[in-house]
């Protein structure tokens, strides 16, 4: 359980990120919603209240490092703790690299690995005071074997998960666990990429195991859920394909 525990989400207003927080909020943890649209915050803190736990939704571009400490002020002053930190919100730059702008790729760079470390460091203290949790999102592009047209989203992916190790292996001292996921989830992005792409969104469905694209609450936040609670306590620095078994790490 995660009662009275304090999470704070970007991207939280849709997809994965919402997800989580409704998980969280199952196990009863308080959220803190973030995202560049305050409406679909709002909707999402609406939908954590009915749970029963309490919600703040904020207005935040990861992108800007005074947003980012802004909605860590914010929790503090309105729950006075931060036990659970997932940074999920991400830029997205598909295309052949000759095709990617400087622009683009600084885009996905920014909203993404440097938004990971800038968070994650204002956080730090107080996570080390409540012994917290560290959820980064990555994706299963690192591993493919056809990673063109992927290049950039999987190098900024890539260079979150080495934070993600990086942070576990220098913060497991002060009780602070991180880790990092690869989902495969029924979010607003995934479903419109498997619109444009009707041909290779089949074969990418057809290639899982299990069958099917993740549920974001009951599939994805539900095991992050499982992380950040005493179950998972000995798991840090670990980054784990939640994608129906399609992944081979090797």
């Amino acid at each position: 359980m995660l009662k009275d525990k304090v999470a704070l989400i970007t991207g939280g207003g849709q997809g994965v990120g919402q997800g989580i927080g409704l998980a969280l909020a199952k196990q009863g943890a308080h959220v803190v919603v973030t995202g560049r649209t305050l409406e679909k915050c709002e909707t999402a803190a609406d939908m954590l209240r009915e749970r029963g736990v309490k919600a703040l939704a904020l207005r935040c571009d990861v992108k800007s490092n005074e947003d980012l400490q802004n909605i860590i002020d914010k929790t503090i002053a309105e729950f006075g703790r931060l036990d659970i930190l997932v940074n999920n919100a991400q830029e997205v730059a598909r295309g052949p690299l000759l095709s990617i702008s400087d622009e683009q790729f600084m885009g996905n760079f920014n909203s993404g690995p440097l938004a990971t470390f800038r968070l994650m460091k204002m956080a730090y203290p107080h996570l080390k005071e409540s012994k917290g949790n560290i959820i980064n999102l990555c994706s299963s592009v690192m591993k493919r074997w056809d990673v063109g047209t992927y290049g950039v989203y999987a190098a900024v992916k890539a260079a979150t998960q080495q934070l993600t190790r990086a942070a576990a292996n220098e913060w497991g001292k002060d009780g602070i666990r991180v880790n990092a996921i690869m989902p495969h989830a029924k979010s607003p992005a995934l479903a419109g990429w498997m619109k444009a792409n009707p041909v290779e969104a089949e074969h990418f469905q057809n290639s899982i195991p299990l069958g099917y694209v993740g549920e974001c609450e009951e599939d994805i936040g539900a095991f992050v859920a499982m992380m950040c609670s005493d179950g998972g306590r000995y798991l840090s620095g670990q980054t784990i394909a939640l994608d129906g078994g399609q992944a081979f790490l090797g």
